[in-house]
């Protein structure tokens, strides 16, 4: 392993990527609940979903590892699934089968960019400030998402605000609701104080601290599960379980579509490429900036194989009958434990292989327990701020768009795209349009044209 991923040569070993790697898992995990959850809305088989997302994920992951030598983990990407299942199928009225066959025409085109270096360049392309300010942006973004996930952030009419205790005590939800909010509150500190103690495995101690006393609370009776509100047992249902055939939607493709409605298809097929492309980009951005993966021309090494393995991910993954699969943001929490190599990858996606047999174990592992994980690795993040070229404002304005878009428009390609836009147009405005390359150009047009056609 040392020779194959190179460790040493990283600065790690062979333990902190296998704590790297179960920790990066244990903030996925969510995933495999709520990908069936989401997508069997269209009909497809629960059972069926949640193995082709386990399978899928483990492919890419390994794919990531050997193709790339990266510490990133892959999965069915949040927002791309909800596309696919309430947008392109329940929204448009195209059957499940017509959007797998879009997910997988979209992995094919990913493979022709990666191997053709366009995606590349993109990469290459964004500025190195920006790409400090995206990283910094995804660190609020996971953040606002941790947040969200452990209830401390909730909906009102001021568009969001703070969990209220009290109200849920008048409402009696404070037993199942209201107490995994404290639980999260909770496991933000323990979770901070190991950071600061400089505990080896911080993260993914925080994790299961906090779920352990989750468990603690539902047996003492404190927390009281509420199915219908969302508030499952804690408490693992079993240990071993078979996994779910994946014949009810392995190779079930619909391509009559592409004949019948060749303009209706290839808009859904655009809609896909852009948001996965720029996730994506961002995500490896926001990563490899916080790993000090990038050289100093601030381009990462090993990107044709990162961004290979993402699209070899999607068309597997709609081979085998799941939605989308990117690069997960998650993954920065793995890096944030000294993940960096592929052996954290590999290390994930075995732990997505078991997941198939231990289902009960990981279906359990409740989103307040992870929300902690995620609040700190955005703090982790963020500290990325510093590296912004704060005195040169024609750098750092762009910069600073970026970064609060995509927290507050919940979206990492949101915040890419004005980032690109604003420093193109400002560059153009300065007086200094010569010193923007002709890919960003096209870029902040191609984004402009986006928006006016929403």
């Amino acid at each position: 392993m040392e020779k194959f991923f190179k460790l040493k040569e990283k600065g790690t070993d062979v333990r902190t990527e296998m704590i790297a790697g179960i920790t990066t898992f244990m903030t996925m995990a969510y995933i495999l609940a709520v990908n069936p959850s989401i997508l069997g809305a269209t009909g497809m088989d629960s059972g069926a979903i949640f193995t082709a997302t386990a399978l899928a994920s483990a492919i890419a992951s390994f794919c990531m590892a050997f193709l790339a030598n990266l510490p990133f983990v892959l999965s069915a990407g949040m927002g791309l699934n909800a596309y696919f299942a309430y947008t392109v199928v329940l929204g448009m009225g195209y059957s499940w089968e017509v959007a797998l066959t879009a997910v997988f025409a979209e992995g094919l085109v990913f493979i022709l960019l990666s191997l053709t270096n366009v995606r590349e360049a993109i990469f290459n392309a964004i500025p190195q400030t920006l790409k400090y300010g995206v990283s910094v942006g995804i660190g609020l973004f996971i953040c606002f998402i941790g947040l969200q996930n452990a209830h401390i952030a909730v909906d009102s009419a001021t568009l969001v605000t703070i969990f209220s205790f009290s109200q849920s005590v008048k409402a009696g939800t404070f037993n199942s609701e209201g107490i995994t909010v404290l639980l999260a509150l909770i496991g933000i500190i323990i979770t901070g104080y190991l950071v600061i103690k400089g505990v080896k495995g911080n993260i993914l101690i925080g994790i299961f601290v906090t779920w352990i006393l989750g468990i603690l609370c539902q047996l003492a009776g404190i927390y009281v599960p509420n199915p219908d509100a969302g508030f499952y047992s804690l408490i693992p249902s079993g240990v071993v379980s078979m996994p779910a055939s994946i014949a009810p939607t392995l190779f079930k493709f619909d391509f009559s579509i592409i004949a019948e409605h060749p303009l209706d298809f290839f808009s859904v097929l655009f809609a896909f490429l852009f948001v996965d492309i720029f996730d994506t980009l961002g995500t490896l951005i926001g990563c490899a900036s916080k790993a000090d993966m990038l050289d100093k021309d601030g381009k990462l090494p090993e990107i044709k194989g990162a961004l290979l393995a993402d699209s070899i991910g999607t068309m597997v993954g709609a081979c085998l009958g799941t939605s989308t699969i990117t690069t997960f943001v998650e993954s920065s929490s793995g890096i944030a434990e000294g993940g960096r190599s592929g052996l954290t990858a590999v290390v994930s996606g075995l732990f997505f292989l078991l997941a198939l047999f231990f289902s009960p174990i990981f279906l359990a592992i409740p989103s307040f327990a992870t929300a902690p994980a995620l609040v700190i690795v955005g703090f982790l993040m963020i500290q990325q701020v510093v590296k912004v070229e704060w005195d040169d404002l024609l750098e750092a304005i762009p910069a600073y768009i970026a970064i609060f878009a995509m927290p507050f428009l919940y979206s990492i390609s949101e915040g890419i795209s004005l980032g690109i836009i604003s420093y193109v147009l400002l560059h153009v405005l300065s007086g200094k349009g010569k010193s923007v390359t002709p890919l960003m150009y096209v870029l902040a047009i191609l984004f402009v044209l986006k928006y006016a056609m929403l």
